[in-house]
């Protein structure tokens, strides 16, 4: 129960509800093996510090709370399958409640030879070949192109997105591509926000849809959940894990290589194949390699991503450029395909399947060639693939987006004291998105061990932000508290203010009051071959008794590695860092 004095609100005791309200949303569709639920009880939050058990996000929605609880459970599903591969005992599982807080924020930071994402000088030390194939990150005016503003009708709010391309998205608001001379910060925004001014939400919309571009206005909760999408949303899990295809034979685990002195590792000698850009799908793929998986990143070097991300996200993995419209790439990419055990699809939906890679393809494709099953796992924006009455499934989207269209920006505003939305600091809910689509994956590889078959596994950033909502906010008088111990600077913020410069301020505020989630403990650092430095980055917040979570290779950039599973590179000693 929670703590009476609303001064002395305690995270751990809020994790505690947050769990029972996971599993409580999870079994209403059944989600979770009763194996993975029998491990709730097993659970148990901590920390080494007072920040622990602070709020230390300057939010008023439980995101810390959220996080631990996922987490939670992505220790229950390990627990279980490693009681399968390893034979059954009591397992213990710890979140430390400093890391998963870390764990959050991971791209804000995680440093290259202690540069991190704000440095001005980070762009000339990230390796080529620049992936910010058009600009979209690099120039300020072109970035903004991924902003909050208000339209033609005052308290009405639009969240533009040019994505990774800027052009289209600027072309439509009848602005040129690029504006020469346009480097002050608020002289940016304001010429895009004139622009958007010129709209009602309603033909910014009918704008996206013709150019087919990212965007969504900003609703409140309430609003959300009264579209058809909203409504359809609030009947579905944080995820869900569903046969696909041909009933296959169970599968068993790879044979230990490892004696059994040596650290196991829950998901050693599993591939998986990860097609994933930016944040959200590529945490999934970074979280399984923690629990020991050979992910392989396939990026394309036709489509841009995001550079300093790659830093963060690409930890644990091998990564390699093959473009899936060449017939030699596609030839390569198939080899790998031949014996993955999970692919991870982050695009919006159905770009894959327009190559040949939906998830019966590839269902199909396994059981005739290898005979055994395929965990698919598919993340994006909206969410409700299938679903009736979800009308904005196929909507491309980002971190942004899903904040803005489900409330989570206006409940930041009203918390700051304001009548206008302002997106929160980091992309927090990318990274709760991740651990959803990990608890997916793993769930998903428990059931094709049991039952047999492939497994198609989905979740989205609103099925998060639709479980962190359902949480509620802090209390009034918490909040209020909150922001008295937050930087002043905070709460200058107002809806145009980009991710960029919300982010900072965060950080810099965070950094005073909480130093002990920088220290050393709380980080480990390797030299990473193929970004020429030493990278340092938060701990795994996860303890399972009897295994090691942790990765035992440093990030590198993507397109760094040959496209192939033999020859991979380990450091065994950062398991023990």
């Amino acid at each position: 129960m929670l703590f009476s004095d609303p001064l002395c609100y305690r995270v751990i005791s809020g994790a505690y509800v947050a769990l029972e309200a996971l599993i409580s949303a999870c079994q209403a569709g059944e989600e979770l093996p009763d194996e993975v639920q029998d491990y709730i009880k097993h659970v148990a939050f901590s920390n080494t510090s007072p920040s622990g058990d602070m709020i230390c996000f300057p939010c008023p929605l439980r995101e810390q709370e959220a996080g631990a609880a996922l987490k939670a459970v992505e220790g229950c599903a390990t627990a279980a399958l490693c009681d399968l591969r390893y034979g059954k005992q009591g397992r213990d599982i710890n979140v430390n409640l400093e890391r998963v807080t870390c764990f959050l924020m991971s791209a804000y930071v995680t440093t290259l030879d202690g540069l991190g994402k704000g440095h001005p000088k980070i762009k000339f030390r990230l390796p080529g070949p620049d992936t910010d194939l058009n600009e979209a990150q690099s120039i300020l005016y072109r970035r903004l192109a991924a902003n909050l503003y208000e339209t033609r009708n005052p308290g009405e709010y639009y969240h533009i997105h040019g994505s990774l391309e800027a052009s289209t998205t600027l072309r439509m608001l009848g602005l040129p591509p690029f504006l020469p001379g346009a480097t002050d910060y608020r002289q940016c925004i304001d010429a895009i926000e004139s622009a958007v001014k010129k709209f009602s939400v309603s033909e910014l919309e009918q704008r996206n849809r013709k150019c087919r571009q990212a965007g969504a206005p900003a609703l409140t909760k309430d609003q959300f959940r009264q579209t058809a999408h909203g409504r359809a949303l609030a009947k579905l899990a944080p995820f869900t894990v569903r046969p696909l295809g041909t009933i296959t034979p169970p599968v068993a685990f790879p044979a230990a290589n490892a004696p059994q002195t040596a650290a196991r590792q829950c998901l050693a000698g599993i591939r998986v194949l990860e097609l994933c850009r930016v944040i959200a799908g590529p945490t999934i793929g970074r979280s399984l390699a923690a629990h020991g998986a050979q992910v392989i990143k396939v990026t394309s070097p036709k489509l841009p991503d995001v550079p300093f991300f790659q830093l963060d996200v690409n930890t644990g993995k091998h990564t390699t450029s093959l473009h899936l419209k060449d017939p030699a790439d596609r030839a390569i990419f198939e080899d790998l395909l031949a014996s993955a055990d999970v692919f991870i699809d982050g695009y919006r939906p159905g770009v894959l399947a327009s190559l040949g890679y939906s998830p019966e393809s590839l269902a199909a494709r396994a059981a005739q060639y290898s005979g055994r099953g395929i965990v698919y796992v598919t993340e994006d924006c909206f969410g409700g693939t299938g679903v009736a009455g979800a009308e904005w499934a196929d909507r491309p989207g980002w971190q942004q987006i899903a904040d803005c269209v489900t409330g989570v920006a206006w409940e930041q505003g009203w918390s700051m004291g304001l009548d206008e939305p302002v997106v929160p600091p980091f992309p927090i809910s990318d990274y709760g998105t991740g651990i959803l689509g990990t608890v997916a994956a793993l769930t998903g590889l428990y059931r094709r061990a049991t039952h047999g078959g492939s497994w198609i596994c989905r979740t989205s950033l609103i099925q998060y932000n639709t479980f962190l909502l359902s949480l509620g906010a802090y209390p009034p008088v918490v909040q209020e508290q909150l922001w008295k111990r937050h930087d002043r600077d905070l709460l200058a913020l107002r809806h145009s203010d980009s991710v960029d410069e919300v982010g900072a301020r965060a950080l810099r505020s965070i950094r005073r009051l909480h130093p002990d989630l920088f220290e050393e403990g709380m980080m480990q650092e390797a030299y990473s071959e193929g970004f020429g430095g030493v990278v340092r980055w938060p701990k795994e917040p996860l303890e399972v008794t009897g295994i090691k979570v942790g990765h035992v290779r440093p990030t590198r950039p993507n397109g760094f590695d040959p496209p192939s599973w033999d020859g991979w590179d380990k450091d065994k000693a950062l398991l023990d860092a």
